[in-house]
């Protein structure tokens, strides 16, 4: 079983920059894959970024967002640079226990309770 719990969201404006964190319990971290997820308002939830050594990334963050983790500490990071006012929504930290990367909602067995990012024009 494994606990989520995310940090970091806020009110922005566009241009800005803002670090999700995503803290997992556990001992056996480092044997998932991370992702993080989002959904605005009235939309359907969609991949962001996800990692297991190295990241892979949604098209429309790509360049901008740097996914990465420390197993020490337990904890995923999203840098999220050079917001846009169409990355507000709610972003949520999921893991897999397995050492592949995915961008399917459904391969995530654990997820955190999402933090707000709201970028404002």
């Amino acid at each position: 079983q494994v606990q989520l719990v995310e940090s970091g969201g806020g009110l922005v404006q566009a241009g800005d920059s803002l670090r999700l964190s995503c803290a997992a319990s556990g001992r056996t971290f480092s044997s998932y894959a991370m992702g993080w997820f989002r959904q605005a308002p009235g939309k359907e939830r969609e991949f962001v970024a996800a990692i297991t050594w190295s990241g892979v990334y949604a098209d429309s963050v790509k360049g901008r967002f740097t996914i990465s983790r420390d197993n020490a500490k337990n904890t995923v990071y999203l840098q999220m640079n050079s917001l846009k006012p169409e990355d507000t929504a709610v972003y949520y930290c999921a893991a897999r226990r397995t050492l592949s990367v995915s961008a399917t909602m459904s391969s995530y067995s654990y997820w955190g309770q999402g933090t707000q990012v709201t970028v404002s024009s």
